[in-house]
């Protein structure tokens, strides 16, 4: 196997180069969890995995709940379905705890301060209402709690964590929460090592090929967790080696794609780039130094490896999306890059 066969592998399973949903909750339940730190980029990598979409489907999506906005994991904000969102939190809280323990000393935040915060919000929210970040800063200011930005980011991450409160709807532009069992029904819990089982699985299916220290850098759950996830899927996985390199991939999915070029306009933080600690099987050695901070840019794709970067302008009505390509590109690259293009503007529908 060579590392064009991994990137193109990638494209694959991450449904780039195969899309077969047709709903935003389908494709982020498959993924089992899509980095949504940035909203925009976010919705737009949701949406090139789908057949077909909108950017406004994906706003609706969220509005009715079918994806929650949260954090989770590393812990950073990410899309997950309702169905996924109370065990994946279950299982990423305590470990997040033990990394925050420090900064909330500092921030002089403890399990007093939170009981308030939670309990004050909880409130608030209470019958379906839903409240804008400014909403919920005057809750907190009324419940006597002092914030400043970071405290005040602490205590909504720890209330998510706490499974207390979610994502809401949008109010025009701006973010709201609601309270999580409004938004979450009562799945049942997965005991620990069900639940690492059941994401590593995800992982490596939607991912692969991949290491064990790419999905602990997604996952940050630990290499022991990694490896007893793998398993425990063993019926599902296998492994391949590249270069010494030991990668894991689904053994009923290894089927690669056709040979037509094939170009991405990816969003920062997209899963592509985001959801590996090694990400030079994607960079061109002649674009290492333009490529070092992939994750966040958006990048121009081309069979699977980096090629420029984008950006893109509204200007009314209007949509431009301003290339920067490193090289130079054959007219079958191009005509690809078109087609990409085309695709992004059709989503935006501008």
């Amino acid at each position: 196997m060579k590392s064009t066969d991994i990137s193109r592998l990638r494209l694959f399973n991450q449904h780039l180069a195969s899309q077969r949903f047709n709903k935003a909750a389908e494709i982020i339940n498959y993924l089992g969890a899509v980095q949504a730190q940035d909203y925009a980029g976010a919705k737009w990598a949701v949406g090139m995995r789908l057949q077909k979409s909108k950017d406004s489907a994906i706003d609706k999506a969220l509005t009715d709940g079918s994806i929650i906005r949260t954090h989770v994991l590393r812990p950073t904000w990410h899309f997950v379905t309702p169905a996924d969102a109370r065990w994946m939190i279950e299982l990423s809280a305590p470990r997040i705890a033990r990394q925050a323990a420090g900064r909330h000393r500092q921030l002089k935040l403890d399990s007093r301060i939170f009981k308030i915060s939670n309990d004050a919000l909880a409130k608030e929210l209470d019958g379906n209402r839903q409240l804008s970040r400014t909403d919920m800063a005057a809750v907190l200011h009324k419940a006597g709690i002092d914030i400043n930005e970071e405290r005040f980011s602490h205590i909504l991450m720890q209330a998510e964590l706490d499974k207390v409160i979610c994502s809401g709807g949008r109010q025009g532009n701006q973010f709201t929460y609601a309270l999580f069992d409004d938004r979450v029904p009562q799945y049942p819990s997965l005991p620990h090592n069900d639940a690492v089982k059941e994401l590593v699985k995800r992982y490596f299916i939607s991912r692969g090929p991949a290491t064990v220290q790419d999905f602990t850098w997604w996952s940050g759950l630990t290499v022991t967790d990694a490896k007893a996830g793998i398993e425990a899927n063993r019926d599902r996985l296998t492994e391949v080696i590249l270069n010494g390199v030991r990668y894991w991939v689904n053994k009923d999915r290894q089927q690669t794609i056709g040979r037509a070029p094939l170009a991405y306009l990816l969003p920062a933080y997209d899963e592509f780039a985001v959801a590996y600690s090694d990400r030079n099987v994607a960079i061109n050695k002649k674009y290492k130094e333009q490529t070092k901070y992939i994750i966040f840019a958006p990048a121009v794709l081309i069979d699977g490896k980096v090629a420029g970067t984008w950006r893109r302008t509204l200007k009314g009505k209007a949509l431009e999306v301003d290339l920067n390509i490193f090289g130079k590109l054959n007219p079958a690259h191009n005509k690809a890059v078109d087609r990409a293009v085309e695709r992004y503007k059709k989503f935006i529908g501008r």
